[in-house]
């Protein structure tokens, strides 16, 4: 068997059984990348070198019998928002053009005290802005099933290397839906973790309230494995000291014999299913539920409440957020300063202007307008009370499901160049997964089945804050009795 073809926990065995050396493993993946990559554009930048002295040092470690994780020596890659020490991080964006971080984020030193190894950067949608990894100003990230298509956003270029088989796991950031989208497009596994889980010191922010990192893999094992390593307490985040003991996400807990177990309560939304959804996507992700049903769930439909808020609702905050956040980019500290400029007015406009997208400036712009006087009351404390409402919602459904599962996207994926001039067309293919992030709750995306061209579908399971175990051995159930996860792409020949 092909290493492209092996899941992360398969790899690392093989390292383990001394079939492969670290070194060549790396090697091999960093030649795949360089080689394979015009064709989706997933990578922004390699870093070979340090990889390769990197694998070098994990091949000693192991054979002098140091305990590292079960992942160790397996290559990932990060999207381009996370910090890494010496590696240049943009963002996908001009007005980061150049800058190389004087520090690792979190989670990229816990992946080097587990063994993993990281050879580049991965394209993103603008300072994660966008839902199909078009808004980059390396270009857009396109479709391993579908190169005419998009790879979802912001994480495209983190699900389309995994999905490509140029990388076996990767990590993107889920402020929407950035994750779970990107992973149902191109037909891999993610999870988004419950807010607070993991750590997000050194991802440069969007919305720092609803930001979050994640794993996405070949399957849910291999995402397991890898959470269990990213997560965690850290005192450098202050939203992310978690009281309860460290878990390994890998062990089976909850799994029986038979299933997920008797009287595991999943509820279906019966409105998600109703207006504006691709009979396709509809049709695979209520098989999925019966498959569930089949494993021993009891399947409960409702009617999500607040359906109609939880779009504007988000915006409004993210986009608030993002002009807080933004503001620190001026042309002076770093980053992309216009040469032009007479003055330090000139500076600020030119350099913004000129350094941020289309996309980027439209939401600076909408986040300014509802922060202001006179519109915050009406727009941004309203979104606010708004917010307050979809939690304390989901903690009533909760007292009746263990979880809910829904569609991921109302499509699957569309052409590059699509919806790019219709934001609000973009904005509403987030309409089932924003209101995870505005509650702060875990979620697993997973594929489900393919559309009649042959695109991936995928659903999400969504639990109560810090339930990432039961979903995770929910998904495992549905992995164990399925193969949608095991399709091997065409285009990869």
């Amino acid at each position: 068997m092909s290493i492209f073809s092996m899941s992360a926990l398969e790899l690392s065995a093989r390292i383990r059984e001394g079939k492969t050396s670290v070194v060549e493993t790396v090697a091999a993946y960093i030649d795949a990348a360089e080689c394979e990559d015009f064709k989706y554009n997933a990578f922004i930048r390699l870093s070979g070198e340090n990889a390769m002295v990197r694998a070098e040092q994990i091949d000693r470690q192991l054979k002098a019998g140091d305990v590292l994780s079960p992942l160790a020596g397996v290559p990932i890659a990060l999207k381009d928002n996370i910090s890494t020490l010496g590696i240049e991080t943009t963002c996908a964006s001009k007005m980061l053009s150049g800058y190389e971080p004087i520090y690792n984020a979190t989670v990229v030193d816990k992946l080097e005290k587990a063994g993993i190894i990281i050879i580049g950067k991965l394209n993103m949608d603008e300072f994660a802005m966008g839902g199909s990894s078009e808004t980059s100003c390396y270009g857009p990230v396109r479709n391993p099933w579908d190169r005419t298509r998009v790879a979802g956003g912001s994480s495209g270029g983190s699900a389309a290397a995994v999905a490509a088989g140029l990388i076996p796991i990767s990590l993107g950031s889920d402020t929407g839906g950035s994750i779970r989208q990107p992973c149902s497009f191109c037909g891999v596994t993610g999870i988004k973790p419950t807010y607070g889980a993991v750590s997000r010191y050194g991802l440069i922010a969007y919305a720092s309230s609803l930001d979050q990192i994640g794993p996405i893999g070949y399957n849910i094992e291999d995402c397991a494995a890898l959470l269990s390593i990213i997560s965690g307490p850290d005192d450098k985040d202050s939203t992310c000291n978690i009281n309860s003991p460290f878990e390994d996400f890998s062990r089976d807990g909850l799994s029986t014999i038979n299933g997920i177990g008797e009287g595991v309560r999943i509820g279906i939304p019966r409105n998600y299913f109703s207006d504006g959804i691709d009979d396709s996507v509809k049709q695979a992700v209520l098989s999925a539920a019966k498959e569930l049903e089949e494993a021993g769930a009891v399947l409960v439909d409702f009617d999500m409440p607040l359906m109609d808020y939880m779009i504007p609702a988000y915006y409004v905050i993210a986009c608030a957020e993002a002009s807080s956040n933004l503001s620190r980019y001026d042309g002076l500290k770093y980053g992309y300063s216009n040469p032009q400029a007479e003055d330090l007015t000139d500076l600020y406009r030119n350099s913004r202007s000129e350094g941020f997208g289309l996309e980027v400036k439209r939401r600076i712009m909408l986040g300014s307008f509802v922060l202001s006087s006179g519109y915050y009351d009406a727009f941004y404390k309203k979104a606010m009370q708004t917010r307050r409402l979809i939690k304390d919602a989901y903690a009533r459904l909760f007292e009746g499901f263990d979880m809910i599962l829904s569609p991921v996207a109302p499509t699957t994926a569309y052409k590059i160049g699509e919806n790019i001039d219709d934001p609000m067309k973009m904005y509403m293919g987030d309409i089932y997964t924003v209101s995870v992030n505005l509650a702060g709750l875990p979620a697993v995306s997973l594929p489900c089945g393919f559309d009649e061209i042959g695109l991936p579908i995928g659903l999400q399971l969504i639990g109560k804050a810090f339930s990432e175990r039961l979903l995770i051995e929910t998904a495992r159930t549905y992995q164990k009795r399925t193969t949608w996860h095991c399709r091997e792409l065409g285009v990869r020949n």
